[in-house]
């Protein structure tokens, strides 16, 4: 789906694009060798998508080597596994979003310190490949639940995604009063987190299919009249959110399980809260 793959990618190059501002913003106020150290620094941004392009060409040749009936396994072992990997980003980030830019400075002046600039290159390569790690699960994922016509829109929308996280980017680090960096995590994860649902719906189905999982009822109801998931439109929405027309339970408990959990892990009380609150 064009709108689920240039919505990821946006996502994570704005949030690849903030990490390598923050470093490199922090080498050029501290006047050290800025010009050799921004090399390192850009030189592991530039071997962290190259990682990340290779991880999409292994993707992509296993997909096409492996049989039909174990393609349908590996494709719902991807769309399970973007689902979780979504799921543990958000996750992270609501722990980490605070801190990040102190730890991340301190990461790198840990490194400077010590004159170590294999450190740096190493530093920006492990953030940019595991920005864009992710992002290739998650289009594969996205890939493998049937809703892109062709590799070439998913690429285009890809392209969409990263010119639109430059624009964003741009945005955010100019007119932040309009547009604030706390704003933009709450509004992409609350989106995410749906569009985890929607894999995980995903890789169900193809567990249910492949006599893994049992369907344990046939349609509890249907809701076809009102938004059917075979139309274009319907499609989009089920797999940005996990609707289905006809749920049968194992899909029921499956899509009710996954928000019980999300809802508890984020809206958890916090340690000290309790002791604060008396």
């Amino acid at each position: 789906m064009f709108a689920s793959i240039a919505f990821v990618v946006w996502r994570e190059s704005v949030e690849a694009l903030l990490v390598i501002g923050i470093l490199d913003a922090w080498l050029v106020s501290q006047n050290i060798e800025t010009h050799r150290a921004r090399g390192f620094l850009w030189g592991g941004a530039a071997a962290g998508l190259g990682v990340a392009g290779a991880l999409a060409m292994l993707l992509l040749w296993l997909g096409e080597a492996v049989s039909d009936e174990a393609q349908t396994i590996y494709q719902t072992v991807i769309a399970l596994l973007a689902a979780a990997l979504i799921l543990q980003m958000v996750l992270w980030m609501r722990g980490h979003a605070r801190s990040m830019r102190s730890e991340l400075e301190g990461s790198l002046d840990t490194a400077v310190t010590a004159g170590n600039w294999l450190g740096v290159f190493v530093l920006a390569l492990i953030a940019v490949a595991r920005e864009g790690s992710e992002t290739v699960v998650f289009i594969y994922g996205i890939l493998s639940a049937g809703v892109m016509g062709s590799l070439l829109s998913g690429i285009l929308a890809g392209l969409t995604g990263f010119v639109l996280a430059a624009i964003t980017y741009a945005l955010l680090m100019t007119s932040s009063r309009v547009v604030s960096w706390r704003l933009f995590f709450r509004v992409s994860e609350i989106v995410l987190l749906f569009l985890a649902c929607g894999l995980l719906m995903t890789g169900i189905d193809g567990l249910i299919n492949l006599d893994i999982l049992p369907r344990l009822s046939r349609a509890l109801w249907n809701t076809n009249a009102l938004l059917s998931d075979g139309t274009t439109a319907g499609g989009f929405f089920a797999s940005m959110t996990g609707y289905r027309a006809r749920p049968n339970l194992m899909q029921l408990i499956v899509f009710c399980g996954y928000w019980l959990v999300v809802l508890a892990v984020i809206y958890r009380p916090r340690r000290g809260s309790f002791s604060a609150a008396r």
